[in-house]
């Protein structure tokens, strides 16, 4: 299995805990722009825990999970226990595992900058029905627009273990752009805000790819930080960050 996929391995309950949840808004703009009806069957691409499945779960479409890291899949199948819908299997974005012309819509959150983007538009030209859909969505904290966002950032590059790496990482517009080359493609953004305490910075934090894990020689000092910065940023006890969810929608050529 790549490094890439075991990067959350021991910050599962962390980013479960701890992740913002995606916006309801992200359903309605699907069934304005995309046609997104409860009949729909969904592809959630490396789904991790869940949350994006259950957004569509909620709307009443039936969803296939497909996630390569275990601890994460094991977090997304408890979900079946409340979703009959739900259907987990281990499978990779170049290798979902699922079957030819399979499903309406593919969504990826939070992932598909970890993607290898010629196998994995072949790979989704391939299960998706004519016509459907492929929507990429993150959501997370608006980065350097504020004195105390770019502190938090700095303290992330100081203490992280890639900070740098993982930031070109998702400089992901011009992929996004050539992954769709030739098809369709619009972006939306849903602006938000996400409130924590201490507590809910320190585990925030922990859920993040480029922050150490106990036993690191950083785990410490990085928790020293982030204790500092909040107290420099927090108001009666809380701390709000800004949040962005944004959204790639698009469909591929039509093949002849």
């Amino acid at each position: 299995m790549s490094q890439n996929t075991e990067r959350f391995t021991g910050r599962v309950a962390d980013y479960e805990r701890y992740r913002s949840r995606y916006p309801s808004a992200v359903i309605d703009l699907l069934v304005e722009r995309c046609g997104l009806t409860r009949e729909a069957k969904v592809a959630d691409i490396g789904a991790g825990t869940g949350m994006l499945s259950e957004l569509f779960l909620e709307n009443g479409n039936p969803v296939l999970a497909v996630e390569p890291n275990d601890d994460m899949r094991a977090s997304c199948e408890r979900l079946t226990e409340t979703w009959s819908q739900l259907v987990v299997k281990k499978g990779t974005a170049e290798t979902t595992g699922l079957d030819d012309a399979s499903v309406d819509f593919i969504v990826a959150g939070r992932a598909f900058h970890w993607f290898d983007p010629e196998p994995t538009k072949r790979e989704f030209e391939r299960i998706l029905r004519p016509g459907g859909w492929v929507v990429l969505v993150s959501n997370s904290r608006v980065r350097d627009d504020s004195p105390q966002s770019v502190a938090y950032e700095s303290l992330l590059r100081e203490h992280g273990t890639d900070y740098a790496d993982n930031r070109k990482r998702y400089e992901i517009e011009p992929r996004v752009n050539a992954f769709f080359s030739g098809g369709e493609l619009f972006r939306e953004q849903i602006p938000g805000e996400q409130r924590v305490t201490l507590d809910g910075l320190i585990g925030l934090t922990q859920s993040l790819s480029v922050s150490p894990l106990p036993g690191d020689s950083n785990y410490e000092p990085m928790l020293n930080a982030l204790g500092g910065f909040f107290a420099k940023w927090q108001r009666d006890g809380e701390l709000v960050m800004k949040t962005v969810c944004k959204l790639a929608c698009g469909r591929f050529t039509a093949k002849s």
